[in-house]
């Protein structure tokens, strides 16, 4: 059974997760995200990319209750898997925007950073980055793009105090460009990253701008190189 879908609309592709009831990565959402985003990334028929989550959820992060219990080299998988993912979404070459339609924690939200656009549905639900309160550590390309995407204030009131802010907090806006209605949400997203290709060199600027960072993922995942790997949990 799928935990991933696509979804074409002209040449706006949506990725869904789908892996109820919180859309928890595992190492299945991991493997079947990452395919998809190098499917879109390699199509000539796919110029923006909308990323989101389906239910009440964008998603939950790790899957606590099931990656601890992975085996040692399940364990060198998910780690290396969730590098390659987040450095995937993070490096692609079209214009990508999360709609974020629902509770976004730990690595879900970090999937939305990775992305060039962040829109929210409004509603009352949480986004945070709660790796500190789940007893869960950043792998090492997830942390580049929390660095890379979040200002110093967000980093350690975020991060370091395992907050969680619904979308009308005003620190919401650390994370989120703007909120839209649920109704609208994906027309929405795939209207802002449609949008954004017609600038005509977003792809070469995208590029300029997160060389550095994408170096670094590059050589984390070569080398295999992360300091999970020496215990995660």
């Amino acid at each position: 059974m799928s935990v991933v879908s696509i979804t074409e609309r002209g040449s706006g592709w949506i990725i869904s997760l789908d892996r109820a009831p919180v859309n928890a990565i595992d190492l299945a959402v991991v493997a079947e995200a990452t395919r998809a985003v190098s499917k879109a990334a390699d199509s000539e028929s796919c110029t923006s990319l909308v990323l989101t989550g389906r239910g009440d959820y964008f998603c939950a992060g790790i899957d606590v209750k099931a990656v601890p219990n992975y085996s040692a080299d399940e364990l060198g998988l998910m780690i290396g898997g969730a590098n390659r993912l987040v450095r995937a979404i993070y490096g692609a070459p079209m214009p990508t925007v999360a709609a974020i339609n629902g509770h976004a924690l730990g690595a879900g939200l970090v999937l939305a950073l990775a992305c060039d656009g962040r829109i929210a549905a409004e509603g009352n639900y949480q986004m945070g980055l709660t790796e500190a309160r789940a007893g869960v550590a950043f792998p090492a390309c997830p942390l580049e793009v929390v660095r890379a995407e979040l200002p110093p204030d967000a980093v350690r009131q975020m991060v370091l105090g395992a907050e969680s802010v619904a979308p009308s907090s005003r620190h919401a806006g650390w994370f989120i460009d703007r909120m839209v209605s649920r109704e609208s949400l994906l027309d929405q997203a795939l209207a802002e990253a449609t949008a954004r290709t017609s600038l005509p060199a977003y792809a070469g600027v995208k590029s300029q701008l997160r060389a550095p960072v994408l170096a670094r993922m590059d050589e984390i995942i070569e080398k295999n190189d992360d300091p999970l790997l020496h215990g995660w949990f």
